[in-house]
């Protein structure tokens, strides 16, 4: 069965599944406040019904739950042919517990979180597996265009070069406009989980890619003091 998300649609869907009302209502409300339809449940029997009746374009799904536990239930949707992105939520960070986890959905967050961090992850997730943007479709933030297609960037009309992580760094900032990102977050997004290295090296590709973009025009890329960084156009 697959996924029957209406492509017209702006506002993307997300199923909150989660057994601590808390939780789950804490992460819907945060999501609801960025623009997103969403439902919550908290079980996975019911979660897999709701997910065949609400066509959501996106799934955050614990991974503990009373019934039938998240990796079970992504297998069962897999199976049906239902491609839906995952996002698990749990408590468990062992490293085979989110190999598991991130061969059957599409990123993994554990347990404590910041509202924030999700809110940024489902923006991330959803850019990534092209669930809502079309194919090929341009990022824009003032005068900074990035084609993910093609992998080329301009500034105010002029093309800058950027190696393969430069260029993935920028593409997680515009596809996350204003949020303050931390380093944690940009080293799991952009390097991905296999990367062990300094939070460090955040810091210098953010000042290679700054330096670039700061030569054709006012300064993006903001530095939020012990927080991370945002990309945010300058106070006139």
């Amino acid at each position: 069965m697959e996924n029957d998300r209406d492509p017209t649609r702006k506002t993307a869907r997300v199923l909150v599944v989660d057994d601590e009302p808390s939780i789950a209502d804490a992460v819907a409300t945060a999501l609801r406040y960025e623009g997103f339809e969403t439902r919550e449940v908290g079980s996975g029997k019911l979660a897999e019904r709701t997910v065949a009746e609400f066509a959501p374009d996106l799934v955050v799904l614990d991974v503990m739950l009373p019934d039938l536990d998240g990796f079970a239930l992504a297998r069962r949707l897999r199976e049906r042919g239902n491609r839906v992105p995952v996002i698990f939520l749990t408590a468990r960070d062992a490293t085979e517990a989110k190999v598991e986890g991130l061969a059957l959905g599409d990123d993994y967050v554990t347990k404590p979180f910041s509202l924030a961090e999700i809110v940024a992850r489902v923006h991330a997730v959803l850019r990534r597996t092209n669930a809502i943007d079309p194919p090929g479709a341009e990022l824009r933030f003032a005068d900074v265009v990035l084609n993910d297609e093609t992998r080329e960037v301009w500034r105010g009309g002029s093309p800058i070069s950027l190696t393969r992580t430069e260029f993935d760094l920028l593409r997680y900032l515009m596809q996350n406009p204003r949020r303050v990102l931390s380093k944690r977050q940009i080293m799991d997004q952009v390097w991905n989980y296999d990367f062990r290295g300094d939070a460090n090296v955040v810091e210098t590709y953010v000042s290679y890619l700054r330096r670039k973009l700061d030569a054709l025009g006012p300064s993006l890329i903001q530095t939020v003091r012990l927080v991370g960084y945002a990309l945010r156009e300058q106070d006139r």
